[in-house]
């Protein structure tokens, strides 16, 4: 399932590398490696109709070519079989120390709405090979979109067989959103260990990431299909708001850990040039079109928000306040996604004309009462703490009348359905959207007695289940999207089978869902 920790170790020795590296170190022409460089894997992702993204990393375990100083010529390679012998783009891309021989490849010039195959070449050495495939033409009458999404796999709390199961689903595209690696170490019964301490520095996090890589199930899904990909709260630290720490560090020691956090993440994505991180700085949100049928809006919630109101004596971070306590959390001035952020989503929104759009994002959208009986409790680190950004937002979608929205979440480490309404306050308010929440990869999620009272307090929540692991697929169609809930039995078993817990239908033109 992973490296051993003696190969482990072997590999973060090896990829001891200096931040300060230039792109112009000496290059080993036709480098031979004493072991296999492609231990991170391939992958795919930010389709188009002409090209996508083409990632990999060069990480052996006991390299004979002096990975810490070359510079390594990388072959690339995209045929129109997985056999290879229609080969229609091929070129060449430098892996240097400066990210960490991570190669990314913007390919272009290929024919929309077909399936590729693509793999690199690094001296003797072919990597494994990757599937992945382009969209169609913006203006294409697209009858079919299906695409999962997935968030939160700490790898300490479960092995990684929903991703084995998400690998063998029938998919254009899968959507992570966020917590792709945990910094910190916590829950119960693990059964593998991260091997090194929290993250802080450049390196820090490169191992933390080839640790989560090496795993063969999280490799199969991202060579099996492109991704797009966004960020939470762990991949830099718990709870972190723009530049404030949970812990309060000083902001400029944060930001430097923020900076060698962001750029670690672009080391390890299939990310497209554009994403390349400047300094603390790096922007991910931007919109993807799958011919006239979806738009996607893939958000960042955690760069530019506004600090959490009502915080813990001396703590940053999130808390749960009661409403009568955090008069602070009505501020308008409170933003999830910052101002600029915020005004290109309102201004997309209301500009698109596709059948279906989805708003991908991190945590729970719809507002969620913690407390039981009269009054309410709310969490802030979600939208519950920021909710006239919420407001501002669904307001947006139903004057503008967006077709069809849908709001795609992950963070809480539970499967949820739920009517997103332009008042909360009113029963009969209308719906304005309709919210699927995944399922966590591995991540533990909230105890039962927890989950009955979301459902008790918050009728328009339909469905919740915390017990599960997994991830959820969507099938858009002009006329329907259909979501199934895609769970495991344990994520503590390594051949644990994947069943579909729930299906949900929205109809074309007619917000809500309903259980299918």
């Amino acid at each position: 399932m992973s490296f051993t920790r003696r190969q482990f170790l072997q590999l973060t020795a090896s990829l001891a590398v200096s931040p300060w590296a230039s792109s112009t170190d000496r290059v080993s022409v036709r480098p031979r490696f004493a072991s296999d460089p492609y231990t991170l894997g391939v992958a795919s992702g930010y389709p188009h109709a002409h090209g996508m993204t083409l990632w990999t990393r060069l990480a052996p375990l006991s390299p004979a070519a002096d990975m810490p100083t070359a510079r390594i010529d990388v072959r690339w390679e995209v045929a129109e079989d997985d056999a290879f012998k229609s080969i229609v783009a091929t070129g060449t891309e430098p892996a240097t120390t400066e990210l960490a021989h991570s190669v990314h490849v913007d390919v272009a010039g290929l024919e929309p709405a077909r399936p590729y195959w693509y793999r690199f070449l690094a001296g003797d050495a072919v990597s494994p090979v990757g599937r992945t495939r382009t969209a169609p033409r913006n203006d294409a009458l697209t009858a079919r979109l299906k695409f999962a999404f997935a968030a939160c796999q700490q790898y300490e709390q479960g092995y990684y067989t929903a991703h084995r199961h998400l690998a063998g689903e029938d998919l254009d595209l899968v959507i992570h959103l966020g917590d792709y690696i945990y910094e910190s170490s916590w829950g119960r019964d693990h059964v593998r260990k991260h091997a090194t301490e929290e993250p802080y520095t450049l390196q820090d996090y490169r191992n933390r990431y080839a640790l989560y890589k090496s795993d063969v199930d999280l490799q199969a899904a991202h060579a099996a299909f492109p991704w797009l990909v966004t960020w939470d709260d762990h991949e830099v630290d718990n709870d972190y708001a723009n530049d404030r720490s949970q812990d309060l560090e000083p902001r400029d020691a944060f930001l430097a850990r923020r900076a060698a956090a962001y750029q670690t993440y672009y080391e390890h994505m299939p990310l497209p040039a554009w994403a390349r991180p400047r300094a603390h700085d790096m922007q991910l949100y931007h919109t993807l079109e799958y011919g006239s049928l979806a738009r996607f809006f893939v958000l960042d919630t955690r760069q530019y928000r506004s600090h959490q109101v009502c915080p813990r004596p001396k703590r940053g971070g999130s808390t749960v306040v009661r409403e009568e306590d955090c008069p602070e959390r009505l501020d308008p001035a409170l933003t999830m996604l910052g101002q600029q952020q915020e005004q290109w989503l309102h201004e997309n929104l209301g500009r698109s004309i596709s059948r279906w759009n989805v708003v991908a994002q991190q945590t729970m959208m719809t507002r969620v009462d913690r407390r039981p009986g009269p009054g309410a409790d709310y969490w802030t680190d979600g939208w519950d703490g920021y909710p006239k950004a919420r407001e501002r937002l669904l307001a947006t979608m139903e004057s503008a009348r967006v077709s069809n929205p849908l709001v795609i979440s992950g963070d809480v480490h539970m499967a949820a359905v739920a009517d997103l309404k332009a008042d909360f306050d009113r029963p009969k308010s209308a719906v304005v959207a309709t919210e699927f929440v995944c399922p966590s990869i591995s991540s533990q999620g909230p105890s039962l007695k927890r989950v009955e009272l979301v459902l008790q307090e918050n009728p328009h929540v339909l469905f919740a289940n915390g017990a599960r692991r997994g991830y959820t697929t969507v099938e858009l169609t002009a006329n329907r999207c259909t979501s199934r809930i895609r769970t495991i039995a344990s994520a503590t078993e390594i051949d644990s089978p994947v069943r579909t817990l729930a299906t949900y239908a929205v109809e074309d033109g007619r917000a809500g869902a309903q259980r299918a």
